[in-house]
């Protein structure tokens, strides 16, 4: 029984805990509730709030765009309206220019008419008058006839033939006159600018040898350079063809080749083998082939340098190469290069001063003489060669046509033919620039004034200029100034015929006649 109270006083407690506790958890969720109510319905309160001020906000954003828009149209209604009403007063003014103008046409159409009609009408009398004057004419003419016993043909070609002879004869005077004072000018003009270019350009003459001095510091290293029986020297001088002079001059060893790139080859090589201190055969051949490098190298910097010193530019990279050799190779004993050079700053002067174009003048100046540094032998003259070469890489015709024309080989077609034929030979006439034997010279000279004396009436002749003017003094009473015309022209042919001679000779044949008395 205890047992089974014990067992009902749980159960009880625990169905009493159970409705307890669902009455608390109602009593709770029913709290939660109204507050859950209460904080949607702020919430709700909050929101509609805010939706009012944003409502709010937008509708005055919307009013403030609205007014802007409306502004802005407003203003370009106003601009479009002030441009229609600008375009419509040009419109008037237009109408009204043109009603004007037209009604000035129609006046001056109708004073047009009224002067037609009037110039009709003195037409048709100048007409008349004109057809009176022919008769009249007619009738004196051959009233003339009838009392010079000439037709009116034949009295034309008399008084025409008399006024040919006599405008010949003023006009033959007159372009005498012209001819001569235009040559007085020409020379004077010639000589001026020739005199200005040579002191505007001064430079120095580097006169080429055929041979090559490598000093030694002792003349020990000459028994290293020949080596055990002579094999280096034989080595270096298969290597680079040219012939090693060894002799007893103290501290120098001779390089001998008419050559002067492969004398340039030769001596450094020398220098680099002598300062390396290894020297034989094997050594010989690996220097010679990358100091040969090293010169093709020199040679293409060169022509560059040049190139780009003168202010010519787009020149063929074979052209810039030949001109890089004209550093090893000479004219008459002047370095060609050093003469190129010259040249065309001499022509770039004196194109300058004639108003021609100074930068091709420049150019065909440094390019005349590539024909004198060909890779093989050719029968052509360097000047036709050269211009050969200036055609096949490019060059304008008046460059090529003043490279083939500069020893008149060919025509002249340009004005920088002869500016370069001149300054070619201002640059080979410099005192100092070329060079040959004193002997050879000084019979050059005699053979010239020689073939002078050959002919009847020379009373002297003096070679002067270095060989490149001979004048020649004549007798006047067996020389006519005719005949001196005729014996210069003879003297040139026979000095051409039978003399060899760099550039040209001018003879100038003198005639005075002297009357003298005496009075005692």
């Amino acid at each position: 029984m205890d047992i089974v109270s014990i067992i009902i006083g749980i159960v009880g407690g625990l169905v009493g805990g159970f409705t307890i506790s669902k009455v608390l958890e109602k009593s709770n969720i029913s709290n939660l509730l109204k507050n859950a109510k209460k904080e949607a319905a702020s919430i709700l309160k909050d929101a509609n709030l805010e939706g009012e001020n944003i409502k709010k906000d937008k509708l005055l954003q919307a009013k403030e765009k609205f007014l802007e828009l409306k502004s802005e149209h407003e203003t370009d209604i106003l601009s479009k309206d002030k441009k229609m009403a600008e375009v419509e007063k040009r419109i008037r003014d237009k109408e009204s220019q043109i009603s004007s103008e037209l009604s000035k046409a129609k006046k001056i159409n109708d004073d047009f008419e009224a002067k037609t009609i009037e110039y009709n009408s003195k037409i048709e009398v100048l007409d008349k008058k004109q057809q009176e004057v022919e008769k009249m004419h007619k009738s004196q003419v051959v009233q003339l006839e009838v009392i010079s016993g000439l037709s009116a043909d034949d009295a034309r070609e008399q008084l025409v033939e008399s006024l040919k002879a006599e405008a010949k004869t003023k006009a033959m005077a007159h372009i005498q006159e012209t001819i001569e004072e235009s040559k007085l000018t020409a020379q004077q003009e010639a000589k001026k600018i020739i005199i200005s270019t040579i002191q505007r350009v001064g430079t120095e003459e580097a006169v080429e040898n055929c041979v090559s001095v490598f000093n030694i510091e002792s003349d020990d290293v000459k028994g290293r350079i020949i080596g055990r029986e002579g094999r280096n020297i034989r080595a270096l001088e298969a290597a680079t063809g040219v012939e090693i002079i060894v002799d007893d001059t103290p501290e120098a060893i001779i390089l001998s080749c008419f050559d002067p790139v492969r004398r340039e080859i030769a001596r450094l090589s020398l220098h680099k083998l002598v300062t390396d201190g290894r020297i034989h055969p094997a050594r010989i051949e690996e220097v010679v082939a990358k100091t040969t490098k090293q010169i093709d190298d020199e040679i293409i910097e060169v022509g560059k340098r040049t190139v780009i010193d003168l202010g010519i530019h787009g020149l063929h990279p074979e052209l810039i190469k030949t001109i890089g050799r004209m550093k090893y190779r000479s004219s008459y004993g002047q370095n060609l290069l050093q003469h190129s050079r010259e040249v065309s700053k001499l022509c770039g002067i004196m194109a300058a001063e004639l108003g021609l174009n100074v930068k091709l003048a420049k150019r065909a100046g440094l390019l005349h003489d590539i024909g004198k540094v060909p890779d093989a032998e050719s029968d052509l003259p360097h000047a036709l060669l050269g211009m050969q070469w200036a055609e096949k890489y490019g060059e304008k015709e008046e460059v090529c046509n003043a490279i083939g024309a500069h020893h008149d080989e060919i025509e002249m077609k340009y004005l920088i033919s002869p500016i370069i034929q001149v300054c070619d030979a201002i640059s080979g006439a410099r005192p100092g620039a070329r060079r040959q034997v004193l002997d050879s010279y000084i019979q050059r000279l005699k053979d010239l004034e020689e073939i002078a004396f050959g002919f009847n009436g020379v009373k002297n002749a003096y070679a002067i200029q270095a060989g490149r003017e001979l004048r020649v003094i004549v007798e006047s009473e067996k020389v006519s100034d005719d005949m001196a015309s005729s014996l210069s022209f003879e003297i040139s042919q026979k000095i051409q015929t039978e003399m060899t001679y760099p550039g040209q000779v001018k003879i100038t044949v003198i005639r005075e006649t002297r009357a003298v008395n005496i009075a005692k």
